[in-house]
């Protein structure tokens, strides 16, 4: 298979998952957030420590574990992640997917303004006006009644920009740098399983499909970032950035059809300027390059 197009496998296929991830939190909706996500942690850790061996990365592993550097940026990258996968799960739980999608869809224009203000990088006017846009579709929902998700959807994309921010800092490979956060925040999930435990709140035990879902929870969520990885060394970083946008569309279909969320004039009108921003982004993006091709 030629690599070009076994990226694009990938690629889709991370991206896909993860678009459709609301379907498998919506199956154990009966379970708090705190603990799908204490599971998710340790079953990663299941799933990841054997692959290490496998792959024969410990010797990178442990030269990420010895820098006090390395590991002061990745406990701070898992910090972000984790609050991501929170504000994520209970969102879902919690029929927002609609607020949900529109923070990935924020996302690639956050991150424009992020390394304009923190990194020093230009705008190009495409990107100037994509920003510009989306920041008009946010005073939009910010102003009108569909204001209640809006804390969700910057919330969610903030923290995956700022994760984004700091795992493309740290010196580090994608697939260390995911089972040092994921290591780093085991004890922490295991605390809250035994505080939930002791509280008579612990729903893993209690149903034997119910227990199977939370168990497959570190698979269903490290496959696509594995995948995700495999991508990002196979594709460009702009097929990427097309690509990405698979997962909160697949979202926002989902929010409107099967979960039956309500897409008012406000959200709407949010949600279109977003999209028109993106388009510009998109547009630009294929512009600049057609013309440094050109040259």
């Amino acid at each position: 298979m030629p690599e070009s197009r076994r990226g694009l496998i990938h690629g889709a296929a991370a991206y896909g998952l993860w678009g459709l991830l609301p379907l498998y939190f919506h199956l154990v909706d009966q379970v708090d957030a705190g603990e799908i996500v204490a599971q998710r942690v340790l079953w990663s850790v299941v799933l990841l420590v054997p692959l290490v061996l496998l792959l024969r990365r410990g010797g990178s592993l442990w030269t990420a574990l010895r820098s006090p550097r390395v590991m002061l940026m990745l406990a701070t990258s898992a910090a972000m992640i984790a609050a991501n996968w929170l504000i994520y799960v209970w969102a879902v739980l919690h029929h927002q997917v609609l607020a949900a999608s529109m923070a990935y869809f924020l996302n690639p224009l956050l991150n424009i303004a992020i390394g304009v203000a923190l990194l020093g990088e230009r705008l190009t006017r495409p990107q100037a006006g994509a920003v510009v846009l989306a920041g008009t579709g946010v005073a939009v929902l910010a102003l009108g009644a569909g204001g209640g998700g809006l804390w969700l959807s910057l919330a969610i994309a903030l923290s995956f920009a700022f994760y984004g921010l700091i795992r493309k800092l740290a010196p580090v490979e994608a697939f260390e740098g995911l089972t040092v956060e994921t290591l780093l925040l085991a004890p922490v999930a295991l605390g809250y399983l035994y505080w939930l435990s002791s509280h008579g709140g612990l729903s893993f035990g209690q149903e034997r499909g119910l227990t199977t879902l939370l168990v497959l929870a570190g698979a269903v969520t490290t496959v696509p970032l594995l995948l995700f990885a495999a991508a990002a060394r196979e594709l460009k970083m702009a097929t990427l950035g097309l690509l990405q946008f698979m997962a909160p569309s697949i979202q926002f279909v989902l929010a409107i059809t099967l979960f039956g969320e309500h897409l008012d004039a406000t959200k709407l009108l949010s949600f279109g300027l977003i999209w028109a921003g993106l388009a510009v982004y998109v547009a630009g993006g294929v512009l600049g390059r057609t013309r440094r091709v050109a040259a």
